[in-house]
């Protein structure tokens, strides 16, 4: 008896491509006690308790991605926002709240939206917090699940075949509120996003996105096979700060990239993310550690 199996799963739904994770997103921040006070009592977030402990940088842990702090003038990146997985965004509010009165006169904000909680850092980053979805955002509970830049008409195409052809990337067109996007998948759940808008504020070059890569190589030898700079780091690690056209090589959207290898040492570190909901009025032993993801 012959049977024909027809399968009844997206196969295509659970492929990676070549960038298999958002190790960190970085922004350079003046006073790391207002970002103490905003990414870990408001945000609800954890510090890195191994790695920079002093006050010139601090690693913030969200999932099994973190925010990157070093001390310095403020990294402003307009026309981007990143997008956050949190536990729960009645708590998430409760703290903002409370927080408020340390971050007053800063460029801090929240407040509901249908998306969740919209949030501005005090120097006026934009996050948007949405609560647990498995559907949409995979089986998170604290997660860094996208970032959403601003591009110019008619730059989602070639940067959707830059990160295809160049990168190695799953990466495809989406039709979002304000039209077109590059989608770009980073890892599982993690996105960049490219969303055309009528003007598109001007990037800011000292923010920068960090990706591991599979094939580590093959995305190098073609960026320099296109006479893109690329800064050489460490074995493990090089960097490029432009989208180019395929065809005429023009500047599509500048963006830092900085780039590791899956042999990096500290892809796959353990990171430690914290219950934000246990405080010394409703503590409960044993669940001081957040298990970010769902059961």
């Amino acid at each position: 008896m012959n049977v024909t199996y027809k399968p009844s799963y997206d196969r295509a739904v659970e492929d990676l491509g070549n960038i298999v994770n958002i190790g960190h997103v970085n922004f350079r921040v003046p006073d790391q006690g207002l970002a103490t006070a905003f990414y870990m009592t408001g945000l609800g977030l954890t510090r890195d308790p191994f790695m920079m402990t002093g006050t010139n940088n601090m690693w913030v842990n969200v999932g099994d991605s973190q925010f990157h702090l070093p001390t310095g003038p403020a990294t402003v990146a307009e026309g981007v926002v990143t997008g956050l997985v949190v536990p729960d965004l009645d708590d998430l509010a409760v703290r903002l709240e409370f927080v408020s009165k340390d971050l007053a006169g800063t460029n801090f904000t929240y407040g509901r939206t249908d998306a969740g909680v919209e949030v501005t850092c005090p120097w006026g980053n934009r996050f948007v917090c949405h609560a647990p979805d498995e559907v949409r955002f995979g089986p998170y509970l604290s997660w860094i699940s996208y970032v959403r830049f601003e591009v110019a008409r008619g730059a989602a195409e070639p940067i959707v075949r830059f990160y295809r052809e160049v990168m190695g990337a799953v990466a495809k067109i989406e039709t979002g509120e304000g039209g077109r996007e590059a989608h770009v998948a980073c890892g599982h759940r993690q996105t960049m996003i490219f969303a055309e808008c009528e003007a598109p504020l001007a990037p800011c070059l000292d923010h920068h996105v960090q990706i591991y890569l599979a094939d580590f190589s093959g995305p190098y030898k073609r960026l320099q096979a296109m006479g893109l700079q690329v800064d050489e780091n460490s074995q493990w690690q090089y960097r490029f700060i432009s989208i180019p056209d395929l065809d005429s090589g023009l500047e599509v959207y500048p963006l830092d990239h900085e780039v590791r290898s899956m042999t990096h040492p500290m892809f796959g570190r353990r990171l430690m993310n914290r219950n934000p909901t246990q405080s010394i009025f409703n503590y409960r032993g044993g669940q001081d550690e957040l298990n970010w993801r769902m059961a």
